[in-house]
Order: C-alpha cells, then sequence, then structure tokens
C-alpha cells in the first residue's frame, strides 16, 4: 500500500529551522509543512502590509526557503521521493511571498520551480458592505471604524489540492486552517473524496498531531522529573507515514532529540480541542473520541481510530482591530528585603498615577516570580524570603500619551525610591486586538496565482 510521509517544518512563525532542515535532508519526505500563522499573526501581517504594499508575510520566509529549496522537487532519477512544500507563510500577502520565493530559487539556480501562491481568505471588503454583523464580543463592525485592520477566513483544502493538481512545488498560503495543510497533500496523493468525512478526519487527525511542530516530539511535554525528554535542545520536529486508509506512524528523525510515544500524542490530540468529538475545521467535523494510540517501536507510534462527520456549513472569520495602547515599565530589587522593597515600589507606582490623573482602561501591577502568575494569595506561601524580585506595571490606554507616562513612573523610582532599584525598562506598543465571526462559504472567492521559474 502506498506510504505517504509529511513532516513538520514549524509550529509557529517564529519556530527554529534547524530541525526542518534535518526533515528535509535526512527524512525522505514527500511534503514538508511550514505551520506559521496564529490569529494576531495575520493581524500584525496585514497591519505592515498597510505600511508597505510589498509586506505581509512571514519575516522568516526568505531564511526557510534559502535553506529548504535544495532538497526541493529532487528525485526524478529515483534516488529519493520528490519533494514539496506547503506553507501559509504568506500570512497577509501571498503572492509577494511567492514572488520573493521565486526570486530566492533564481538566486540558487534552481530551474524549473513551480511556485503557486493562494488568496482570497481576505474577507474584509465582503464583512464591510454589512458593517451591522455582531462579533462574538459583542462589538459591531461599525463600531471599531477605523480601527478595523484585517478580517481573514479560514480557507480549507481546495486551493491547496489545487495547486498540487497543477504541479506546485512550492505552496504559499494566506490563512488556512492549520490541519488543513496537513490534510490537502493526504486527499490529493490518494484522491479521497471531499465528501469522505471518515478520510477527512483521519486526515485531520494527521494534521492536528503535526501542526505545532515540536509540540509532540517532547517540546511542550517536557516537565523535569515528571515527564522527561532527552536532549531538548536538539528537538527533533515530527514527520508522519501515512496510508490510504488514514492510519499513521507518528515518528522523527533518528537521532534527532526529543521523545515520542503514546503520552505526547495524547496531550498533541487534545491540545486546543474544544469537543473531541467535534472538532470543527473548514474541510470537516473531526470526531477524535474513538482514537487511540499505539506504539510501534523507539519513537514510532501509530495512531487510528478518527471518524468525521459533515462539514460546517460556515466558515470561521478572524477579524483583527486596534484597541489601544499598552504602556508598561519594570524595575529589580535584589539583596535582604528585597520583596518590601519591591512591594513599597509598586504602592508609589499605583499612587503616583492616581495623584497624576493618568487615564488607562486596565491596570496589571505584580512582582514577577512572586505574584505574577498566582495572585497574592498562592505568592505568599512561598517557603522562604527571595532575594530578588522584578517589579512589572503595565497598563492599557486609549492614548498612546497615557500610555508613555506608566513607564515613565516606573523609571522615577531610580532616585525617588526605594532604594537599590536598577535594570529599569520602558515601553510602548499598540494592542492589536482579535475577534470572530462565522461567514457563508459562497462569501470567500478562491483565487491561484502561478509563478513559475524557467
Amino acid at each position: 500500500m502506498k506510504t505517504l510521509r509529511i513532516g513538520s517544518g514549524a509550529g509557529y512563525s517564529g519556530d527554529r529551522i534547524e530541525p526542518a532542515i534535518e526533515l528535509a535532508e535526512h527524512g525522505d519526505l514527500d511534503y514538508l509543512v511550514f505551520e506559521c500563522l496564529a490569529e494576531r499573526t495575520i493581524a500584525l501581517a496585514q497591519q505592515a502590509r498597510l505600511l508597505d504594499p510589498q509586506a505581509g508575510f512571514d519575516p522568516l520566509l526568505g531564511e526557510r526557503m534559502r535553506r529548504v529549496l535544495p532538497f526541493v522537487g529532487r528525485g526524478a532519477d529515483g534516488s529519493r521521493r520528490r519533494l514539496r512544500v506547503i506553507t501559509n507563510m504568506g500570512a497577509a500577502n501571498p503572492l509577494a511571498a511567492a514572488q520573493e520565493v521565486r526570486r530566492i530559487a533564481g538566486e540558487l539556480g534552481l530551474a524549473g520551480l513551480k511556485v503557486v501562491a493562494l488568496s482570497g481568505d481576505d474577507v474584509l471588503a465582503t464583512l464591510l458592505r454589512d458593517p451591522s454583523q455582531v462579533l462574538d464580543n459583542g462589538k459591531t463592525l461599525a463600531s471599531l471604524g477605523e480601527r478595523l485592520i484585517s478580517a481573514n477566513a479560514y480557507l480549507g483544502v481546495d486551493g491547496i489540492v489545487e495547486a498540487l493538481r497543477a504541479d506546485a512545488d512550492v505552496v504559499i498560503t494566506g490563512r488556512v486552517a492549520d490541519p488543513s495543510l496537513f490534510l490537502a497533500p493526504q486527499m490529493f496523493e490518494f484522491g479521497w473524496a471531499a465528501h469522505d468525512w471518515s478520510l477527512l478526519g483521519r486526515g485531520t487527525l494527521v494534521g492536528h498531531l503535526l501542526e505545532c511542530a515540536g509540540q509532540i516530539s517532547g517540546g511542550y511535554f517536557a516537565d523535569p522529573g515528571f515527564k522527561d525528554v532527552p536532549d531538548l535542545a536538539r528537538l527533533g520536529f515530527p514527520l508522519a507515514e501515512v496510508d490510504a486508509t488514514g492510519r499513521a506512524v507518528i515518528s522523527k528523525v533518528a537521532g534527532s532529540g526529543g521523545r515520542i510515544d503514546t503520552a505526547t500524542c495524547t496531550e498533541q490530540m487534545i491540545y486546543e480541542v474544544h469537543d473531541p468529538a467535534a472538532y470543527l475545521t473548514p474541510d470537516v467535523s473531526a470526531d477524535f473520541s474513538g482514537v487511540s494510540f499505539s506504539v510501534q517501536g523507539p519513537d514510532r507510534v501509530l495512531a487510528e481510530g478518527a471518524d468525521g462527520r459533515a462539514r460546517p456549513p460556515s466558515l470561521k472569520v478572524s477579524v483583527g482591530y486596534l484597541d489601544g495602547w499598552i504602556g508598561e515599565g519594570q524595575i529589580s530589587y535584589g539583596g535582604p528585603g528585597a520583596l518590601a522593597r519591591g512591594r513599597l515600589a509598586r504602592e508609589v507606582v499605583l499612587e503616583r498615577l492616581k495623584l497624576t490623573g493618568v487615564v488607562f482602561e486596565e491596570i496589571r501591577a505584580e512582582l514577577i516570580g512572586v505574584d505574577a502568575l498566582h495572585g497574592a494569595e498562592l505568592g505568599s506561601r512561598a517557603d522562604s524570603e527571595p532575594w530578588e524580585v522584578r517589579l512589572r506595571v503595565a497598563a492599557r490606554c486609549a492614548d498612546r500619551a497615557e500610555a508613555v507616562r506608566i513607564g515613565n513612573e516606573v523609571e522615577t523610582l531610580y532616585t525617588n525610591g526605594p532604594y537599590g532599584g536598577g535594570g529599569a525598562s520602558k515601553s510602548v506598543r499598540q494592542v492589536v486586538a482579535v475577534a470572530s465571526l462565522l461567514l457563508p462559504r459562497d462569501a470567500v472567492a478562491l483565487q491561484i496565482h502561478s509563478e513559475d521559474l524557467a
């Protein structure tokens, strides 16, 4: 039976590059998938494109492609499989990303490379035809006004499958659902029908297991003394060997760091899944409730038992908008009495913000390592007093000038007490908030752009 080998080259925008190169060189792959988009990631990319029409794609696209493209398309002589790349690094500008890949391929002397870009997920203009639509946070599109910067629909496999049929070596998308990037090559290679919900559910499980890259090979799993992971600094990214029935063996390149077993696979399966019996994607309503994992050998786990039902009638749309500014200041205290001085410094800053009339919508003032994560009650249960603490005060303000004043007040602790403060820092950043709504499928028009390198 034919077996397809798919590797995961990234689990988020800023992920490491070395494990992807290892997969490309030693994984004997058919496909290498880079999953690099999140809700805020694409909103920030849209913001970048507003400033520069040629920007808006993943900032690491060039480095990743320069390292991976030399392995793409090999295998015509039968010595190894043909490697293709699928990625959503196009973010807010897939066409510009494809042009950049073509330019890099030309520099590398890679003739005959076919790069295909998919667009159509940007539905901002479509949504604005009805500004009365309500987001999941209760706001209407009209209420956001000029603060609205992006609206991207979560697309499924359709465009990717079409690009693969057109013999693309590299497929670059915008907002495509994470598991769809991995499901598409399975549907293309095995000829799965778009309404064979059981097979699509199994293929979606494969995609969900791979989409976060190093998480399933021990990265997010590691907890020293409880869940030990060997050679974490050399963590290998996962690959799946999938057959035409959707059964998949999850593994990694031999000799790479990390671990893959039933525990790592189980944790990844339930990651970000609200209902395992109804994991909704643009392609299928996947059912993971009957999934089982079994060890096939060292760092080799068989995944089977997923199912599926008809896909949802609508597509999720991620909407990005500007939501004020965050002003922040930090300062450290060390030595005997550090905790008391840190607490006093916090009181002083909060009082100063009242006295000077700083206007903010919400604020956090915390001592990192003491009460920043778990609050004052749990933070007070430490066995001994810390000899170093760092005060962080951050506030969200509607006006940038007000946000600037937050960090300024923390910085003034240098000379205005308590004593011994050091390492002060301050910053201001604009808030890009994200909300969502649903859009009928027929409101989205998919477009395919081909960049051939002669």
